[in-house]
């Protein structure tokens, strides 16, 4: 399994209040795009959330959170927190509040122009 059925529901779960959410595979798990923005993936055992980059210091510092490396890169507004520190949906959610605060300020990823080809199929 490639990402946890169970934590995917959860996050389906409190995103429900939400309109505009699609689940879309990517990142090695699923992501949950909000308003056709990544808002949260989840992985076998952890999720990773768009924060506002202003935050992201600050949150790294957080238990189970860490930042998101891909080819040896930081990603600045992107965050890994382990399931571990997931247990409540109190916990979650106080989570999940800071990729839904972004969210509605973020801009949308440009589409590259092979991505939007096979889209059109």
């Amino acid at each position: 399994m490639a990402y946890s059925e169970i934590l995917a529901e959860r996050v389906r779960d409190a995103l429900s209040d939400m309109t505009r959410v699609a689940e879309k595979k990517m990142f090695g798990g699923i992501a949950y795009m909000v308003d056709k923005k990544m808002c949260v993936s989840v992985r076998a055992d952890r999720i990773m959330l768009r924060v506002d980059p202003a935050l992201h210091d600050k949150l790294v510092k957080r238990k189970g959170c860490t930042p998101m490396i891909m080819r040896g890169k930081e990603f600045k507004g992107y965050v890994r927190v382990a399931e571990s520190e997931l247990k409540t949906a109190r916990q979650l959610d106080a989570w999940l509040a800071y990729a839904r605060d972004f969210n509605a300020r973020a801009r949308k990823s440009p589409k590259r122009a092979s991505a939007s080809k096979t889209s059109r199929r």
